[in-house]
């Protein structure tokens, strides 16, 4: 699994014209999901996420977690972020896991990141035409692949 990282002052998907979701103070979540991802890298990845130092303390300096914070977090699939461009200006995206693999890992991603928050994250719609804006507050941008955890 692979996430895009991204500290907000406010953040939403939209789909169709439709805001789906939406978050103040927080953390956008690009995801995308791999072959061969399963159950332990859901497990190693929401605990990393939940306790990662990108939030100011009273000296201005990051040292306090999203769930220390009090944060939101917004969680959008994402399978262009497992691009390739090694060939040509197209780039190919068959390292990405094909729905039937993804959809239920998005999902239980989705549904233990909430656990471990102790509260809903936003979500988009797997699949779907999103529009995600946010305001990148920082900016403070961190990628994340679990196939890099040593």
């Amino acid at each position: 699994m692979r996430v895009v990282i991204q500290r907000t002052a406010h953040a939403s998907v939209s789909i169709g014209g439709r805001q789906k979701s939406a978050i103040g103070h927080g953390m956008l979540v690009l995801l995308g999901v791999e072959d061969g991802d399963g159950r332990e890298d859901i497990d190693w990845l929401c605990r990393k996420i939940v306790n990662l130092r990108i939030f100011d303390d009273e000296q201005g300096v990051m040292n306090r977690s999203v769930l220390e914070s009090g944060g939101d977090i917004l969680v959008v699939s994402q399978f262009t972020l497992y691009a390739s461009t090694k060939k040509g200006n197209r780039p190919s995206y068959i390292r990405a896991a094909r729905p039937e693999v993804s959809v239920p890992l998005y999902e239980q991603f989705c549904a233990e990141l909430s656990a471990a928050l102790g509260k809903p994250v936003g979500t988009g719609e797997f699949g779907a035409d999103m529009q995600v804006e946010l305001l990148n507050d920082g900016p403070v941008t961190i990628c994340i692949d679990t196939k890099n955890k040593e």
